[in-house]
Parts: structure tokens; sequence; C-alpha cells
């Protein structure tokens, strides 16, 4: 039963005291690294081609983090980890303001960035297991839509609020450095609060503990590898991972650009404040909405069924950017529709691509092997965006968001490849 969840026997460090708050920290660095950075960019006067190379580069650390999760495994204790990681965070916040006046303000604040996501993405191997063995397993299945729904939030406060803010500050001070300082200062200060609420009031169970140094060998985390790779089908469930958000991936890091940029430039000439709204916002609640439906229908026919009218609803929505870069849209109500109904889709799709992952990672490895996943699946983010800025500027906006369409072709030829149990995913009765 779920009463437990907000039973005063839960205590004062109960679920709702810490879980909501953790995953909101875990999605707002992620957000700001790979969102924020380039919107900042982009009003700072950074080209497509240089933004999309260089902070494509930054999804590396979520790519290589299996490689030193061990480490945050065996080593000190996850709460630990969380606390001092959400410290550095902050910190690294601060530090990208401080370097926005200076004369290389890209190179330093990418550097910076580079140890902000290398925190990021440590601290979510720290988060997911000091939330396994926190909760209970019955409290665990209660809360996973708690915590993917703060990290949502995370996105729409970042993709919305704070672009809009900075926005603001342009407005009434007429510079973008000022007005990014400011944003980032903001977040800093926040993190740093947030860092120190959980500190106060995250929970210590008992079985939070480092691994005796005699059982840190490194036959046992070579094993976990090998295992991995000697799963059936490996290389068909490698390259639906690496391949499944081909279109996405380039799609992703334009977007944004694309509502930006003047319309002498192919894009729609929107402004901070107007983003925010339409893809940081209303865009956000239809991709949350998309996938809370995606995961409801999973439980009800189960993957297999589901399967490939979730992939549709991901690729086909993405015609809209066809049609808004033909017809340049002066609406912000049709604009904010269109990128409604294109994130809807995509909250619809992903949750096919998640389920998989949960499907591959199951076995007695489950948290390294979903971290595994996680790595693929950012490494098939990462390698297509450092391309799409330079594609976009050869090609035009028309013409890119052409070859997206295009490039949904790989990720439909991999979906017909892979191999999903009837019934996985599917809740089942209560008898």
């Amino acid at each position: 039963m779920s009463s437990s969840v907000s039973s005063p026997a839960a205590g004062a460090r109960g679920p709702w005291a810490w879980v909501p708050s953790l995953y909101f920290a875990q999605g707002m660095p992620y957000v700001v690294v790979m969102t924020l950075s380039v919107i900042m960019y982009k009003n700072l006067g950074i080209s497509n081609t240089d933004i999309a190379l260089y902070t494509s580069w930054l999804y590396l650390p979520w790519v290589i983090k299996p490689l030193w999760a061990p480490l945050i495994e065996m080593v000190g204790t996850k709460r630990l980890w969380i606390v001092a990681l959400q410290f550095v965070v902050g910190a690294a916040l601060a530090m990208v303001a401080l370097t926005l006046p200076m004369e290389r303000a890209f190179q330093m604040s990418l550097a910076v960035f580079w140890l902000m996501a290398f925190a990021s993405a440590s601290h979510d191997i720290a988060a997911d297991g000091f939330y396994l063995l926190a909760l209970e397993q019955h409290e665990q299945a209660a809360f996973v839509g708690v915590r993917s729904t703060f990290y949502r939030v995370a996105n729409i406060g970042g993709q919305g609020g704070l672009v809009w803010l900075a926005g603001e500050l342009h407005d009434r001070g007429g510079d973008w450095t000022l007005a990014w300082q400011g944003v980032m200062a903001v977040l800093a200060g926040s993190f740093l609060l947030l860092a120190a609420y959980h500190l106060w009031r995250l929970p210590r169970p008992a079985i939070d503990r480092a691994v005796p140094p005699d059982q840190r060998g490194g036959s046992a985390f070579l094993s976990i590898f090998i295992a991995f790779f000697r799963k059936p089908g490996i290389l068909v469930t490698l390259g639906f991972l690496l391949l499944y958000r081909f279109p996405e991936a380039q799609l992703l890091k334009l977007a944004t650009p694309f509502l930006l940029d003047g319309v002498d430039q192919g894009g729609l000439a929107l402004s901070n404040q107007e983003v925010g709204l339409a893809y940081g916002t209303i865009g956000l609640v239809a991709l949350t909405l998309g996938g809370l439906l995606g995961g409801w229908i999973i439980s009800r026919v189960g993957l297999r069924r589901a399967l490939w009218p979730l992939v549709l609803a991901m690729h086909v929505p993405n015609v809209v950017f066809l049609a808004m870069a033909w017809s340049h849209p002066g609406s912000l109500a049709v604009i904010s529709a269109a990128l409604a109904v294109e994130q809807f889709g995509y909250g619809l799709g992903f949750t096919a691509y998640l389920m998989y992952m949960v499907l591959v990672a199951d076995g007695p490895h489950k948290t390294a092997h979903y971290a595994m996943c996680t790595g693929f699946m950012a490494l098939g983010m990462m390698i297509p965006g450092m391309w799409s800025g330079w594609l976009q500027d050869q090609l035009g906006y028309l013409h890119f968001f052409g070859w997206v369409l295009i490039a949904t072709i790989p990720s439909l030829a991999m979906t017909a490849l892979i191999r999903v149990p009837e019934g996985f995913g599917r809740k089942e009765s209560d008898a």
C-alpha cells in the first residue's frame, strides 16, 4: 500500500522532504550545460557552428560516466557525494558569471561548463544510487513519477523562467553579458542553498556506506562490463541506442538558434522572453504530458504493442520545424502550438526508448548496465550534435530541417530490428 509515502512513520526526513528537491537539483545543471549555454552563447554573438560543435562536447561526461561509477559506489557514502557535488556545481555557476566579462569569455566559460558537466554526471550516479538505498521498493515505485516530474520542473525553470529573466535583464540594462552574469549569479546562490538544505535534510540510511578496501578489486568491475557486452543481440541494441535519437540530436542544437535568429537569416526572430514562453514553458509542459501518456500507454498494452505508434509519434512531428522554416509564422500562438505538438510527440516517443533501456539493463547488474545504456544514449546525442551547426550553416534552416526528417530513417531501421518480449512493461492485474 502507498500509505507509507505520507505516513508520519516516514519521519521528518520522509521522501517528500528530499526526493523532489534532489531530482530538481539533478535536472538543473544538465539544462544549464546543455540548453542555457546554447542560448547564452547565441545572445553573446557566437556562431551556430561554434555553438553546436563545442557545446556538443559537453555531452561527453554523461557518455563516459560509467567509467567512474564504481568509484562513487565504493568510496564514501552516496549522501556525501551528493552534497559535495552540489557545492561544486554551485561554485561552478558562480565561476561562469565571473568569466563572462573576461577577454576570452567563450573559452573560459566552456572550461567551467566542463567542470560542471563532470560534477553533474557524477551527481546523477550518486543521486540515483541514494534513491535506491534510502527508499523501500514500494516507495521507489510510488515516487518514480515524482522524481521525473521535478526533473522536468528543472527543465521548465531553466528553459522558461531563466531565459525570460535573461531577456528582462537585457532589456533593462542593454548588455547581454551583464544579463547572463545576473542569471548565473542567481543560479549559483540558489544551488548553494540547495546543497545546504540537502546537507541538513537528506536521510542517513544505514546501508549507505563505503565498500571495505579489501573488496574494491578490479575483477568485479571488469566482469560487469563483460556481462553487458555478452547480452544477446548486443550489436542491434547498441545500434538502436545510438541511432534512435539521431534526428533529435541534430534538431535540438539548432531549435533555439532557429527561434532566435532574424527572418533574414531564416529564423523566426523571437525574443528571449518569447522563446522562454513558447519553447521553455509551453513546449516542456507538452513534453511532460506526452511522457506521462506514453508511460500510461505502455503500462496498458506493453512496450511491444506500443513501440511503433510511439516511435512515429516522436519523429513525425519534426515536420513542424520544416513548416515553420518555410512559412515563418508571425504569430507567437501559432509557433507555441507547433512547438507543443512537436514536444508532445517527443514525450510520447521517448518513453519507448526509456523502457527499452530498462529491458536491456534487466539482470543482476541493473544499476551499472542502465548507466552504460545512458552512456551510449549520450554518445548518440553528442556526435550528431557536433556537426549540426556546420550543416545548418551550409544548408540554411529550411533544408536543414528537411535533412532532419530524412535522418529518421536510421532510427526507424533500428527499431525494426530490435526484439521486445510480449507483455514487457504492461502492468499486471492485482490478482
